[in-house]
């Protein structure tokens, strides 16, 4: 981990609740109107030169462009050397999924900017247009984007608008559901999914600080795919703490949430799961690590450094401040940053304990469906997802379960693009995040798989039903 977290970027860059009982009874989720209705697109009309493909499934299908604006910056306008709107494209990246079924569905991720974070942190956006951060404008940015990808659940962090957002989600033919924040904090996560598409089956929203893991929230929903009864899913939304000197806490939410999602998993059948949010943890960390093997040794770790978040600030990442600490400070601060019993407690749930586990075998979208070097660093994930004046990193993921398979991703942004735009928002992104989408498909099933497979010898076929246990 270290102070070297995010040095991999530089040669890339040109230099020019408590938790309810499983199985607590469900309210009834509100249905609204018919999905993106005419009105809504009247009301949401802008030039959208960020719609995905037309050839895409009908879960992932195009809005297409349209030909008026329905807002006009007003006087004041980024400088010109910051102005990168017509650069701010992104495209699709797919992979074949041989033993994928036909049953997809998609999902995004986006913390979203809260209203009053933007207000009242006004230094992380320096070179950011007034008109640009105002949540009106902002709103209209973000919902033109999200239905420009028509996602089928989307999972929104740092919601703090939430009753507004509703009103025009609705609109479009989404229903949601808000978990918020506890203590003084304004803002939550609020899950929206397609009423036509996915049938609610249950949900959970977790409040981390009745179990001592701070004022953090998550939501876990289950849902059914309406025409395929057989097809359910979890779907995890999670906003882990910020401060990077709190690594067991971090640790202990995301510990948290994978054992209850993993729980109600258990309760309908084994089914997949699909965590999305802002995990605040860079891809180099020490907690990327324990999410993508399932456990991680803490005492091998210096706990203000398990995010790698501390690594990434603009003028580490893009080389303009290459100082950095040797090795010896580094094995230093490791020695002397000892555990308390109280931290072990946090992070592994046991103060006998130095070893956190989860009990979901998770991959990452992302660094599934590889993309180009010029969006991509060596593990597969994107180089950046988050870009202000004080970040520039990937801390947001959508990671998934056995059960089901990505088959395409949106790509995000190269880092000279991101940088020309000065720090985001910009006049195209409604956010200082960028959303993630990832397109998924279930698995075929042992006897599905076979059926494919009517082609192949029989002594293949042979082999893959003794690979998988099936009687011949």
């Amino acid at each position: 981990m270290g102070c070297d977290a995010c040095s991999w970027l530089r040669p890339r860059v040109p230099m020019t609740m408590a938790a309810p009982t499983l199985g607590q009874p469900l309210p009834e989720p509100i249905f609204f109107s018919s999905p993106f209705s005419s009105s809504f697109k009247r009301a949401t009309a802008i030039s959208c030169s960020m719609a995905g493909p037309t050839n895409s499934s009908s879960s992932s299908s195009s809005t297409g462009s349209y030909s008026r604006r329905w807002y006009n910056p007003s006087r004041r306008q980024p400088p010109s050397s910051y102005d990168t709107s017509s650069e701010i494209l992104r495209h699709w990246v797919e992979v074949q999924q041989p033993l994928v079924s036909q049953d997809r569905f998609t999902v995004a991720s986006y913390n979203i900017l809260g209203d009053r974070n933007a207000s009242k942190h006004k230094d992380l956006y320096i070179n950011v247009p007034s008109d640009y951060l105002r949540w009106g404008y902002r709103k209209r940015v973000l919902c033109e984007e999200l239905m420009g990808w028509n996602p089928d659940i989307i999972c929104m962090q740092e919601v703090d608008k939430y009753f507004d957002l509703r009103n025009t989600m609705k609109k479009a033919g989404y229903v949601g559901s808000y978990k918020r924040r506890t203590g003084g904090n304004v803002d939550g996560c609020a899950t929206f999914w397609k009423p036509d598409k996915f049938r609610l089956l249950e949900r959970e929203s977790i409040e981390f600080k009745g179990f001592g893991l701070r004022d953090n929230v998550a939501q876990l929903s289950v849902f059914e795919i309406c025409r395929v009864e057989s097809r359910r899913l979890v779907i995890g939304n999670i906003h882990v703490l910020y401060n990077p000197s709190r690594g067991e806490v971090k640790l202990g939410q995301i510990r948290f949430l994978s054992t209850r999602a993993q729980m109600l998993s258990n309760r309908w059948g084994n089914v997949p799961v699909v965590l999305g949010g802002d995990f605040n943890s860079t891809p180099q960390s020490a907690i990327y690590k324990f999410l993508s093997t399932s456990e991680l040794d803490i005492k091998l770790y210096n706990r203000e450094e398990l995010s790698g978040q501390r690594s990434c600030h603009p003028s580490q990442v893009l080389g303009v401040n290459r100082e950095s600490r040797s090795p010896f400070t580094i094995l230093d601060g490791f020695l002397n940053d000892c555990w308390t019993d109280e931290e072990v407690r946090v992070a592994t749930g046991s103060a006998d304990s130095h070893l956190v586990v989860h009990p979901l075998k998770l991959s990452s979208s992302y660094a599934t469906v590889k993309g180009s070097t010029n969006t991509r660093d060596f593990s597969g994930e994107p180089l950046a997802t988050s870009y202000h004046s004080k970040f520039l990193g990937t801390v947001d993921y959508l990671w998934y379960s056995e059960g089901i398979l990505p088959t395409r991703v949106l790509d995000t942004l190269p880092i000279d693009i991101l940088r020309r735009t000065g720090g985001l928002p910009s006049k195209k992104l409604g956010s200082d995040h960028l959303a993630l989408v990832t397109e998924f498909a279930f698995s075929k099933s042992a006897k599905d798989t076979i059926l494919t497979m009517s082609a192949v010898s029989d002594g293949a076929i042979s082999a893959y039903r003794e690979d998988v246990g099936v009687p011949t």
